[in-house]
């Protein structure tokens, strides 16, 4: 090998001359740079792609939806268990929404219709124990506006859960009916507020000139939720005595 041969940087191996076919130290930052560039903005037309098509679907992120209306009358005391969650669950889904104590100053009525709960012996065992109570919970309201336009119908939810029961463990059993009723009664609210958050009624109230007016006046006065002689309390312990069924 020659001194020249030897000197020509093109034959030496790593060699920066012309026969290096490599990208030198210099422009290996740009072609990540670029590549790095490049991804970004793949991930961001994957994003945009995926948020058109859930739109499309008909996808709604939970949080609020604000009402048509910015005042709501119901006659659910606010006292009871269930109306006071019922209006949190309403203000946290449209805040700008408040309750009014009088109905004529509402733009909307939230009347309750009925509102039942029910412990049923599901299953006994052959000394005839009660082996499993069925819980069962029903509760209907419809949705008027201030000049009595039924934005919403009257409209009927049903809940029933199985509870496996022990005659040893009663305070514990009792205490479990009592929570399962409680979660029974949040998963109602839920559902009541999905009911007036929907595209649907929110259409009905901005069009309530064309809705039907009521038949008969609701009755506004408030509803207690407590004890009654036909009725087990709302949120409240049902009894255990197989032969009364309901309190």
């Amino acid at each position: 090998m020659t001194t020249s041969q030897s000197a020509n940087p093109a034959l030496l191996p790593g060699g920066a001359g012309r026969g290096d076919l490599r990208p030198g130290p210099a422009a290996r930052p740009h072609s990540r740079a670029w590549h790095k560039g490049a991804a970004r903005r793949f991930a961001l037309f994957a994003l945009l792609a995926v948020c058109v098509l859930l739109a499309a679907c008909g996808f709604r992120m939970k949080g609020a939806t604000p009402l048509p209306f910015d005042t709501l009358y119901t006659n659910i005391e606010a006292s009871s268990a269930f109306g006071a969650a019922m209006r949190r669950a309403i203000v946290a889904a449209s805040p700008n929404t408040r309750f009014v104590s009088d109905a004529k100053q509402a733009e909307a009525r939230l009347i309750q219709l009925a509102n039942d709960e029910r412990l049923r012996q599901l299953s006994i065992d052959a000394d005839g124990r009660v082996e499993e109570y069925e819980l069962n919970l029903e509760f209907v309201f419809q949705l008027v506006d201030g000049r009595g336009h039924v934005i919403l119908p009257p409209t009927s939810l049903r809940a029933t859960r199985e509870i496996p029961y022990d005659d040893t463990m009663v305070q514990a059993k009792q205490s479990e009916i009592t929570t399962t009723f409680q979660q029974m009664q949040q998963s109602m609210v839920d559902r009541v507020v999905r009911h007036l958050t929907s595209p649907d009624v929110i259409a009905a109230f901005k069009n309530a000139d064309q809705q039907p007016l009521e038949a008969t006046p609701s009755n506004l006065d408030p509803v207690s939720n407590d004890p009654a002689p036909t009725r087990s309390p709302m949120w409240g312990a049902p009894g255990l005595n197989p032969d009364a069924g309901m309190r």
